[in-house]
């Protein structure tokens, strides 16, 4: 099906919200606050606005200290992990711009434009950690890793591929798989690069960094959250996108996903990481895949991988959304958490 680029200016647009499609609906892009057809937006946009964080604000100079002190794995896997996770934060800013295109609800493109604007942060907060820690010369290196590494490159081509091909092909079935790329980009990819922080952390080292990527985890839960619900409202509207020949292809993506996210880990981390094996990470992984899967309401793709490991327990305890404390430069507790934070349930 042939999607509808929606008009900037349409005084003929559809008001009442019965009538409100996720896309190839009649917009008048009109942003009414007081009238959403999607009521969970309300909570979602409330939530993000409270997130509201400035990278600086978080004392890195004992990561200066850390940074020279980690073994020569886990200042590989610190590089490479941070080229990355800034190269899907960029794409990201680049890419939902184009989705909310094609989107005709506007209080979906509200929530987008927050995300856009939080990719942009998380950004800046690469960024800033790699300032604190090398030369700029050694900060542009590690930034373009990803065009020389042929490991790197590949993961980034798999959802690179799938943005550009929904630019060649505006139809619905590639905004489909693009809104399925950027799930498994949140939900698995930048999930395992933050699980690396958090090891270290756990290990006593890099506290700055760790706590810049809880503040980018808390984000991304909203983000996941969101693009869940933009495809289980998709999945009401538009059946004929869902019959279970497509839901395969959907599924098959996120197994790819998984995979290249294990053969990752095993390039970058493999059994050199103090307090990582690969099977603790394979396993991860693989519950993460069946998570994202069960939470679109497909089958699972990997047996026996329903709950989080045991021995991955720990990754719970960082990326806990409602804990997230900093103190800053005046030892306090943050302001920004005004709100109890939507949980990562997903």
């Amino acid at each position: 099906m042939e999607l509808k680029k929606k008009a900037l200016f349409n005084a003929e647009g559809d008001i009442d919200i019965r009538k409100r499609r996720m896309i190839n609906g009649n917009t008048t892009n009109l942003n009414d606050f007081n009238n959403m057809k999607y009521s969970w937006v309300s909570d979602w946009y409330r939530q993000a606005m409270n997130n509201f964080w400035i990278p600086e604000e978080i004392n890195l100079t004992q990561d200066l200290q850390d940074y020279r002190c980690l073994s020569d794995a886990e200042r590989t896997a610190y590089d490479k992990t941070l080229s990355f996770l800034v190269f899907l934060d960029s794409i990201q800013t680049a890419n939902l711009p184009n989705i909310g295109e094609y989107i005709t609800a506007n209080e979906i493109n509200l929530c987008l434009t927050i995300q856009a604007f939080q990719e942009s942060v998380h950004s800046q907060s690469y960024s800033y950690m790699l300032d604190s820690i090398c030369s700029p010369s050694k900060r542009d290196e590690i930034l373009y890793q990803w065009k020389n590494d042929r490991h790197l490159l590949k993961r980034n081509r798999f959802i690179g591929d799938q943005y550009n091909s929904f630019l060649e092909h505006k139809d619905s079935e590639h905004l489909m798989k693009t809104l399925i790329a950027n799930y498994i980009l949140e939900g698995i990819y930048f999930y395992s690069g933050f699980m690396f922080f958090y090891n270290l952390g756990r290990m006593g080292k890099m506290s700055g960094s760790v706590q810049e990527i809880r503040y980018i985890n808390r984000d991304e839960n909203t983000h996941l959250w969101l693009f869940r619900n933009i495809i289980l409202e998709l999945k009401k509207e538009e059946p004929q996108l869902f019959t279970d020949e497509k839901i395969a292809v959907y599924r098959q993506m996120v197994k790819q996903g998984a995979e290249e996210e294990i053969a990752w880990a095993r390039y970058v981390f493999g059994e050199r990481i103090d307090g990582l094996t690969m099977e603790m990470i394979s396993d991860y992984i693989r519950y993460l895949g069946n998570a994202r899967c069960v939470a679109l309401h497909f089958e699972p793709i990997y047996e026996g991988y329903d709950s989080i490991p045991s021995s991955m327990q720990w990754v719970n305890e960082y990326s806990n959304a409602n804990n997230i404390k900093t103190d800053f430069f005046e030892a306090k507790s943050t302001a920004y958490a005004k709100s109890s934070a939507i949980e990562d349930d997903l």
